[in-house]
């Protein structure tokens, strides 16, 4: 899931109240192991499939940047440029759910498709101090 292409999905992604019991729900019913993301006086989790320990979801407490998103899983699909993407979705009968929002250097917004169906679009901002 991690491969950077663009049109791919980047990231897929659960904000709910109550993420400890969700995260021990996919632990037992996925066999995901999860890991500890420090967001100040609460952590959110990045589920790691079970053989390899890669990164493959996120299930996150909804607040803080999370407290707008809907209970549902949630797919990031990375684009070439964020900012055109936004313009093809209002020219194209979709609707923006969120304002542009920053992770690091990354940008993404969630969007709604003409259907009302909710994503992510996402996209990599390279580190020049790499």
């Amino acid at each position: 899931m991690h491969d950077n292409k663009i049109g791919t999905m980047a990231w897929l992604d659960l904000s709910v109240e109550n993420a400890e019991t969700v995260k021990s729900f996919y632990q037992q019913v996925i066999g995901w192991k999860a890991d500890n993301i420090s967001m100040g006086d609460y952590d959110d989790y990045a589920m790691l499939e079970p053989s390899g320990n890669e990164a493959v979801a996120g299930v996150c407490h909804a607040k803080g940047v999370n407290k707008d998103l809907p209970p549902a899983w949630l797919p990031y699909f990375l684009v070439d440029d964020i900012t055109v993407s936004i313009k093809a979705v209002e020219k194209s009968g979709g609707s923006l759910v969120s304002a542009l929002k920053t992770m690091g250097n990354d940008k993404y917004a969630l969007i709604k498709d003409p259907a009302g169906a909710v994503c992510a679009i996402y996209q990599k901002i390279a580190n020049e101090n790499i």
